[in-house]
């Protein structure tokens, strides 16, 4: 089960962007997701005639390392780690560390 998952506001606790909240667009892969507007990088860009493309400089957001990230409690105002919870009916279910109130994305 993934603990951070496409939709969740997410802390940067390191790098350049630390303290940047964002919501998470997409898991890359399983160790790294796509923040919006964090890490964000210009990136020269060839122009394409074939494609409709034109060329420049763009900024593009890339994806950060899931470690780098904590999932942001509203309720709290901090980060927070998530654990998860087994329901009685058997669904399992992810709640914050700290207080134990479930996630809702």
């Amino acid at each position: 089960m993934n603990k951070i998952r496409k939709g969740d506001q997410v802390i940067v606790l390191t790098g350049r962007d630390k303290g940047k909240l964002g919501v998470v667009a997409s898991r890359v892969d399983v160790a790294h997701i796509s923040v919006d507007g964090v890490n964000v990088v210009k990136k020269h860009v060839k122009p394409n005639p074939m494609k409709g493309v034109t060329g420049g400089i763009i900024e593009k957001t890339m994806p950060i390392h899931q470690s780098n990230v904590a999932i942001f409690n509203v309720a709290s105002g901090k980060a927070d780690r998530v654990g998860v919870k087994l329901l009685a009916d058997g669904k399992k279910v992810r709640v914050f560390r700290s207080t134990g109130e479930e996630i809702k994305v």
